[in-house]
């Protein structure tokens, strides 16, 4: 008896997933959620958060991020502006 052929058989993923190049985009969020959290979340925690939930975290980080990023350069400028001899990048 012989193997059947796969020829009539559509091999293509036919149930929800992620795709291979997608999953790296899950795990990079996954790791910055858990880098952010300093240790407050564990790795279970995060991956079966609900992804509305997932996605508020990550934005709420980012958001916080950039306006960090903001004051640092802020205070850098008014520490310049106070002392004219240091110098600008």
């Amino acid at each position: 008896m012989e193997a059947p052929s796969l020829q009539g058989f559509n091999l293509e993923q036919t149930f929800f997933g992620f795709k291979p190049k997608h999953r790296v985009q899950l795990h990079d969020k996954l790791f910055d959620l858990l880098w952010a959290g300093e240790g407050r979340f564990d790795w279970d925690t995060i991956y079966n958060l609900p992804l509305p939930i997932r996605r508020f975290w990550v934005t709420k980080i980012n958001k916080e991020r950039e306006e960090q990023a903001e004051r640092a350069q802020a205070a850098l400028e008014k520490a310049q502006a106070r002392n004219p001899r240091t110098k600008k990048p």
